[in-house]
């Protein structure tokens, strides 16, 4: 998608940007074309750009029209890289605050594993895995870590 040359740690920051500006272009620019996702929302996978563009676009417009700004925040990370191949695992915690405020409305915290290739001497996600531990209670996921 670009000829930028990019770090794993960029990858990242990309991804933390692109969702607080609501960039569309921007965020799918760290995805490879064969893409594919296990999300926890609604869908059990999602295989291909077109399609994660699908879901991006709705879940960014839907951000916009409530006014929300996403603030995205790394805890625990760990990356593994060699020549060709990333491993990436961490905690993602998503924080929305009002447009224009400092009020934080809510936020969730998943466990994230990114598995990256390199095109052209940059990192491109080619497979991203989002999940949360099940109550097995009420099953229901829990979206702060204890």
């Amino acid at each position: 998608m670009t000829n930028e040359t990019r770090l794993v740690q960029d990858v990242l920051e990309i991804y933390k940007c692109a969702i607080f500006e609501l960039d569309t272009e921007k965020f799918l620019s760290i995805y490879a074309e064969d893409v594919h996702i296990y999300d926890c929302w609604g869908n059990w996978e999602c295989k291909g750009i077109s399609l994660w563009k699908d879901s991006v676009t709705e879940w960014f417009n839907g951000l916009n029209e409530d006014r929300y700004l996403l603030k995205v925040d790394f805890m625990d990370l760990t990356i593994e890289e060699n020549t060709n191949v990333a491993f990436v695992h961490c905690a993602v915690t998503f924080a929305a605050f009002r447009e224009n405020t400092e009020d934080k409305l809510r936020q969730m915290t998943n466990r994230f594993t990114f598995g990256l290739k390199k095109v052209n001497e940059s990192w491109l996600i080619t497979h991203e895995h989002s999940s949360l531990p099940i109550d097995m209670q009420s099953g229901k996921g829990i979206f702060n870590p204890k």
